[in-house]
């Protein structure tokens, strides 16, 4: 009779979203064993806070390009909205963080859907990259990275993060531009 239950029951599918996170997450974590590489991702997740690389690097646009300020600054807006949505689906899935790797950074909170780190990055390399800049997006990418490797989320953390983030730019992209949203 038990297993006649067991044929009904769906069995763990080892490549499921959950093991192929385990299993990315694990193997990019390995990679800040090298202490260059740890030093680079803490540096990256720093700077990375609350959107502050993104927020200076408006502001910094802003500055030097004093005929698109306005774009430079609506952008940064935009920036700073994704980040803010983000913040608010976490306190809403509340997932934990990885629990099978040892963290590289610590964390202001201890939810990971979606990295905030990569809906800001993402939304700053949409956002200021239509602005010509072609330093955001490289560096956008390796803060994003930096997230797996300081073992503090699950790759679809920062696959939903970025995913979010650009969004968020491509939907304000009008108005960023100075037209009406």
């Amino acid at each position: 009779m038990d297993d006649l239950h067991d044929l009904h029951r769906p069995a763990p599918h080892p490549l499921g979203l959950h093991g192929a996170d385990r299993r990315i997450g694990a193997a990019l974590r390995a990679c800040g064993a090298d202490p260059r590489v740890a030093d680079a991702v803490r540096v990256l997740s720093w700077a990375g806070e609350h959107g502050a690389l993104w927020l200076v690097a408006g502001l910094a646009g802003a500055a030097a390009d004093r005929p698109r300020r306005g774009a430079w600054l609506r952008g940064t807006v935009l920036t700073a909205g994704a980040h803010a949505v983000s913040m608010g689906v976490k306190r809403i899935v509340r997932r934990p963080r990885p629990a099978h790797v040892e963290p590289l950074v610590g964390t202001v909170g201890r939810h990971s859907f979606p990295s905030s780190h990569a809906t800001s990055a993402a939304a700053a390399a949409v956002a200021f990259g239509a602005l010509g800049s072609h330093a955001v997006p490289p560096l956008a990418a390796a803060v994003c990275l930096s997230r797996l490797v300081a073992g503090v989320h699950h790759p679809s953390d920062v696959a939903a993060g970025a995913a979010l983030g650009a969004l968020t730019a491509r939907l304000g992209a009008r108005w960023m531009r100075g037209g009406a949203a």
